[in-house]
């Protein structure tokens, strides 16, 4: 049987079957249908301006590491104007992020979580919660980062897989606050740098695909603390569903859109605000990452992970001078300064 030719060239030999679509196309063609869909993704949300300083979520792994690569080559393709910048995270974790950052090539700054590292996190809290911790202290380390590159938007790696977990996760929570507001594909608070996902609309098989055949070096391992995460549970469903209907992923996206949250239900969600120790936005008086911190810094480590157990932290009246806390954010954009390239490997 002679090798079947691409199905949108129809010159090449078809080499790849698209997760997303099952066309069987040659490798050049899946590159430039792979970036002319995150070209337009970007462009039909209109996501950037010409001149705007993007900080891009930076991991070492396949998501962050095609993001910065397409990133790269779409704001020179199409001449967006970007200043790009690489900006990574440093979690704390023991062979894991410590050698994940050994990937991600020039411009990088990193940043510890509030005196805290993971491994120490996880030695008072264990496995369980512990996805709680890393989430809320990385998200808001990642905004001070970009505050003091005086960045404009900070893009992450977010993939198609990555939010349709998220919708199943918030539907089996009964998360009515975060199920409106998880498909949307960029947020800003009123003191909080704009922050979008790129790859939206791109499968995770997909990515994998575009940096395996372009040679692109990333890190590949697990964080060896996920394997307990609640989101493993939505991700196992969501693979047997993609298994069955490979339009599942994107169905469950629209779906997610779809969403409208009657009024009378948005008149009982909390008004955003700004915490009163650290100046970060919150839905309540102290925010998630200030409440967190100082249950670990009391011995009280789960205390603030629910409703509850911030009682109770409460309960042992006000914060001991002598505990570490997380120092005020302070948002000032800048539209001036000198430019970073990112040199794609």
């Amino acid at each position: 049987m002679p090798p079947r030719p691409c199905a949108l060239c129809e010159k090449a030999r078809a080499m790849i079957k698209r997760p997303k679509t099952g066309q069987q196309i040659c490798r050049d063609c899946f590159f430039y249908v792979f970036e002319t869909e995150v070209h337009n993704t970007i462009t039909e949300a209109q996501l950037f301006k010409s001149g705007d300083r993007v900080a891009i979520g930076a991991s070492g792994g396949k998501d962050s590491t095609v993001l910065a690569y397409v990133m790269k080559t779409l704001n020179e393709r199409y001449n967006y104007g970007l200043n790009l910048f690489l900006l990574s995270i440093d979690e704390g974790i023991t062979g894991y992020r410590d050698d994940s950052l050994e990937t991600v090539k020039r411009n990088q700054q990193q940043y510890k979580l509030y005196g805290w590292t993971m491994d120490s996190i996880v030695s008072q809290v264990g496995r369980k919660n512990n996805c709680t911790f890393c989430g809320v202290f990385r998200r808001q380390a990642l905004d001070r980062g970009a505050a003091m590159l005086n960045v404009d938007h900070i893009v992450t790696g977010h993939n198609a897989d990555d939010i349709a977990e998220t919708v199943l996760m918030n539907i089996m929570r009964g998360d009515i606050a975060r199920l409106g507001r998880c498909t949307a594909i960029c947020t800003q608070g009123d003191d909080t740098i704009r922050r979008s996902k790129p790859f939206k609309y791109a499968y995770e098989k997909e990515i994998v695909m575009y940096a395996y055949f372009k040679k692109l070096d990333y890190f590949s391992t697990e964080c060896i603390y996920s394997p307990d995460a609640y989101r493993g549970h939505a991700r196992a469903f969501l693979k047997d569903l993609e298994a069955a209907r490979p339009s599942a992923i994107i169905d469950i996206i629209h779906s997610g859109e779809a969403f409208e949250i009657k009024e009378e239900i948005k008149a009982t969600q909390k008004v955003q605000q700004t915490c009163q120790r650290c100046g970060y936005m919150s839905s309540n008086t102290f925010c998630k990452a200030c409440t967190l911190l100082e249950g670990l810094e009391r011995g009280m480590a789960n205390a603030g992970i629910t409703d509850r157990g911030t009682k109770q932290l409460q309960a042992e009246g006000p914060t001991p001078e002598n505990l570490r806390t997380i120092p005020f954010f302070e948002y000032k954009p800048t539209s001036t300064s000198t430019t970073i390239d990112i040199e794609a490997s």
